[in-house]
């Protein structure tokens, strides 16, 4: 697509959510086994960096086009679920640091915090006032290519009349996809099998030129491409593939206004046998408006055991309350109890109900504890000692406002 829209004169940035310095150590970290230095990390950031730019520069872009905000690679998922307001910035797990390290970035010293993250994005949607965002996909299985969606959907909703481009989101990581791994230029890029009927895919037709310059593009990634060369080239393809969930707008006594099934679980192969023998998936999620309350149903693939536990999160956005000072709930579910969780401050079990059955859960959240909001950000899904087994995209609910809510512009969200 940037190919194109040069070829046609467009105006084009690029902006990365990160350096990349995790690269392909992130499930290595997820097994608490890291075994690089914090140096040697931000060497491998600043490397990342310079590829970028090279593959910018194949494709015709000037390093002055391309933005790096800096933040924690593998880290800025979890910025989002619990570093807001008051909680700490978050601390990388590989760099040691709590705010961007990097002098070229697009605001070096920037803490690892939520508000930090959507000032950015805020201002540059500002000044460069696209007409159409290219994302990352929220079902995409890379925290942060799930994170750049989440965060590009409130800093637009954060800019009504603006700038509200059309949304473009693209898949990357989904657990068997694509389904031949390579180079063939001849095939489609055709979406996962558990995605193709939920979302209206657009497929757009990517001529030979064009696939010549993303090969090229993708060679100056060579940092990467030494280890999954392979899957990189396998979106070589005739098309370019976009596609985001449909708008879901709940009305009180509608019946279930989203029934989606679940977008993915762990690859086998990266669990161990007793990962294996535990697992617990989510087969589907629906979601429904009943007495003022949000009322969330998970069916498992079987009921949850001994340390699988599943999790719920329901995050309010509302046009005249600064996203930041919002409530991110967090549901934590286990075999026979569960918990209640604001970011990562422990809240009363009774604020939200929970009803069961034998593979089946009902969570009913009072749209109160969300703080009244307009929409709600919801995703979920289950784990087994905090290794992740099946998952829930992030998909946007809209609620009807409230009559007397006035319509007007929120203040500043630091």
């Amino acid at each position: 697509m940037i190919h194109e829209a040069l070829a046609r004169g467009a105006a084009v940035r690029v902006v990365f959510l990160t350096y990349g310095d995790a690269n392909e150590l992130s499930f290595a970290l997820y097994r608490r086994r890291p075994v690089i230095a914090p140096h040697a990390v931000l060497e491998m950031g600043e490397r990342r960096h310079g590829e970028a730019v090279a593959a910018g520069r194949a494709l015709g872009l000037e390093p002055g086009q391309l933005v790096f905000l800096g933040y924690p690679d593998f880290g800025t998922l979890a910025i989002w679920k619990a570093h807001w307001r008051d909680r700490a910035p978050l601390k990388s797990l590989l760099t040691r640091v709590t705010a961007v390290p990097y002098a070229s970035a697009f605001r070096p010293g920037a803490p690892y915090k939520g508000e930090s993250i959507l000032r950015d994005l805020s201002a540059i949607l500002r000044d460069f006032r696209p007409t159409v965002v290219f994302v990352s996909h929220p079902a995409d299985h890379n925290v942060d290519h799930r994170a750049l969606y989440l965060f590009t959907r409130v800093a637009l909703w954060d800019l009504p009349g603006e700038a509200q481009p059309a949304l473009r989101p693209f898949l990357v990581h989904h657990p068997g996809w694509p389904s031949r791994k390579g180079l063939h230029e001849t095939d489609t890029l055709d979406p996962p099998a558990a995605m193709a009927a939920s979302i209206d895919w657009q497929r757009v037709p990517f001529p030979a030129d064009a696939r010549a310059a993303k090969l090229t593009a993708l060679g100056a990634y060579q940092s990467q491409m030494r280890y999954s060369g392979d899957f990189l080239r396998s979106f070589v393809r005739t098309n370019e593939l976009f596609g985001d969930f449909p708008r879901v707008a709940l009305r009180p006594g509608a019946g279930d206004g989203l029934r989606s099934s679940a977008e993915g679980s762990a690859r086998p192969d990266q669990l161990t046998d007793e990962e294996r023998a535990r697992f617990v998936g989510v087969e589907w999620r629906s979601v429904r408006l009943a007495d003022g309350a949000l009322v969330v149903t998970l069916r498992l693939s079987r009921p949850l055991g001994e340390a699988v536990g599943a999790s719920l999160y329901l995050f309010g956005w509302r046009a005249d309350r600064p996203f930041a000072r919002m409530p991110k709930l967090r549901v934590e579910l286990g075999a026979f109890a569960h918990g209640v969780f604001d970011q990562d401050r422990a809240l009363r079990r009774e604020t939200v109900g929970v009803e069961r059955e034998a593979r089946e859960i009902r969570v009913r959240v009072p749209l109160d504890a969300l703080g009244r909001p307009e929409r709600v950000l919801t995703s979920g899904g289950t784990s087994f000692l905090e290794v992740p087994l099946g998952s829930l995209a992030w998909r946007v609910v809209e609620l009807p406002a409230p009559r007397a809510r006035r319509a007007g512009r929120r203040g500043s969200s630091r």
